[in-house]
């Protein structure tokens, strides 16, 4: 008996020390993970500019350059019984008249390909319209040398210039200052409205920049018109179209289409013997 009590407890002596000696089993920790780095934003792609059109160039030889200047102002007039009640206004519009000079140009020719427009500096008409003198012209206010100064690069054989003009309303000393309207009349009463356009064509000689004479150009068309009984349904104008003020010229449709179909008229009447050959 006393042999089986010591043989337990040597025993549970040899399993106490065992324990003691093996070191107690522990949970690791979690290893320690770097913070995900957020995915990188992968940069938009860089729209494209779009990709740049061809400029036309024009090519080839320049048989007429036209130059136009007509389109920049319209006349608005007035004219009573007396000369204090005339009055007269110059309005600033951009109704596309020098683009329809190029245009008819281009339907007379056929739309030749060797007619050019060409572009001018802004003002440089200027001495032109507006003279030091009107008796005696500066030879620098002519348009052969005015034409000549800016078309050194065009190289055209000839050059068409369209330009308006002062001209005087027939049996009266009114005048009538390029393309416009007038109203005429007594006081509020009798009066009758018109449109007018005075518009020159001068052809200048590419090389040696000398005026092309045309002293009877168009002479039978014009004195047709000139004899004619009835009167021009293109000029006749309704006074209640006539603009009140002046400035309101500039946005009146009816003006504009009425005064580009009497541009187009005069050009088509003026410009076949302006372009015949020599």
């Amino acid at each position: 008996m006393i042999r089986i009590s010591v043989s337990l407890i040597a025993l549970l002596s040899l399993l106490t020390s065992a324990g003691a000696q093996t070191p107690p089993a522990t949970t690791a920790p979690p290893a320690q993970t770097a913070p995900a780095k957020p995915a990188a934003k992968k940069a938009a792609p860089k729209a494209k500019p779009p990709a740049k059109q061809p400029v036309a160039v024009e090519s080839g030889p320049c048989r007429l350059g036209v130059i136009s200047v007509i389109g920049e102002h319209y006349s608005v007039q007035k004219f009573g019984l007396t000369i204090f009640e005339n009055e007269a206004s110059e309005i600033p519009i951009d109704w596309g008249l020098d683009d329809l000079v190029f245009a008819r140009v281009r339907a007379a020719t056929s739309n030749d390909p060797a007619v050019r427009r060409i572009a001018y500096p802004k003002g440089v008409f200027e001495p032109f319209y507006n003279p030091k003198t009107i008796l005696i012209r500066d030879p620098g206010e002519r348009l052969p040398v005015i034409v000549r100064g800016f078309t050194a690069n065009a190289n055209c054989e000839r050059y068409l210039v369209a330009t308006t003009f002062k001209a005087e309303l027939p049996n009266t000393h009114m005048t009538l200052n390029g393309i416009g309207t007038y109203n005429q009349g007594l006081g509020g009463i009798l009066r009758h409205s018109h449109l007018f356009a005075n518009v020159a064509i001068t052809m200048i000689d590419g090389r040696s920049y000398e005026e092309i004479k045309r002293p009877f150009v168009n002479f039978g068309a014009n004195f047709a018109a000139s004899m004619r009984l009835t009167e021009d349904p293109l000029t006749k104008l309704d006074n209640t179209l006539f603009p009140d003020p002046p400035a309101a010229a500039s946005s009146s449709a009816t003006l504009r289409e009425r005064t580009r179909a009497l541009v187009t008229d005069r050009l088509d009447r003026g410009l076949p013997g302006y372009l015949k050959e020599d």
